[in-house]
């Protein structure tokens, strides 16, 4: 495996290359998915997360090795762009890829961040304690993202944990790999939030919020995010009939 690591890691990277070699025999899974393997880890007293990639087919095999960055790669260069900016995400350590011919296994470790809610929760709980509030906060937080020339094309539900603290809450994106760093012009800002939340009612307070740091009128905010969530509202609803008639 060749390894990347982050500076401040690098004096303990041997205990680190040692749990990737020893990935499938320890650790705890946590959040793993068809595609990808997560586990947690208690490394002495360290509690890391570590996210193993799927060996892709030989066409992305080809793809990742010479023609695209790797997941893992570019998963610890966006978490690595969003520290030095000081945006939310679990503080990144490394990431490790198999060497050969070929792309095969990879890896991508962080530090386990504190969650006790997604935004998920607050779509299932409309009377979530303090819910409006933790909106508003997820609106400012999107904007400093936006702000910073962040597009980060997974920005769905469950991939922005919230953390409680005694200034406000805290959020910390993850699952990186799919990101953009590009100015944010109007419509890729209210494009951005088209996955967040098939609620009208959140929806509303999402734009409202948002229209307070920006120079646009709070009705074509509203108007322009709520149109791209009923957009990808129909599209998957589409792909989800499609596949009930083919039976997957």
């Amino acid at each position: 495996m060749n390894f990347v690591f982050s500076p401040e890691y690098l004096s303990d990277k041997e205990k680190y290359v040692a749990l990737i070699k020893n990935f499938d025999n320890l650790g705890k899974d946590f959040g793993n998915s068809r595609r990808n393997e997560i586990k947690k880890f208690n490394l002495e007293g360290e509690k890391i997360v570590v996210k193993s990639f799927k060996v892709p087919n030989i066409i992305n095999k080809v793809a990742y090795k010479y023609l695209r960055k790797s997941k893992a790669r570019r998963s610890f260069e966006n978490a690595t762009y969003l520290k030095e900016h000081n945006l939310g995400t679990p503080a990144p350590i490394a990431y490790a890829e198999e060497e050969g011919l070929l792309y095969g296994s990879s890896y991508y470790l962080c530090e386990e961040a504190l969650c006790q809610l997604t935004i998920r929760e607050l779509i299932h709980d409309p009377g979530y304690p303090d819910r409006e509030n933790i909106l508003r906060e997820f609106a400012r937080f999107t904007f400093k993202l936006h702000e910073n020339n962040v597009n980060f094309l997974d920005h769905s539900p469950g991939n922005s944990l919230i953390e409680k603290t005694p200034e406000g809450y805290r959020f910390s994106l993850v699952d990186l790999n799919r990101m953009e760093f590009k100015t944010m012009g109007f419509e890729d800002r209210m494009k951005n939030f088209h996955r967040i939340t098939p609620s009208r009612e959140m929806a509303v307070i999402i734009a409202n919020e948002y229209s307070k740091l920006i120079p646009q009128e709070e009705s074509l905010v509203f108007d322009k995010l709520w149109g791209y969530i009923q957009e990808f509202q129909k599209k998957a609803l589409r792909k989800k009939r499609l596949k009930a008639k083919l039976g997957l």
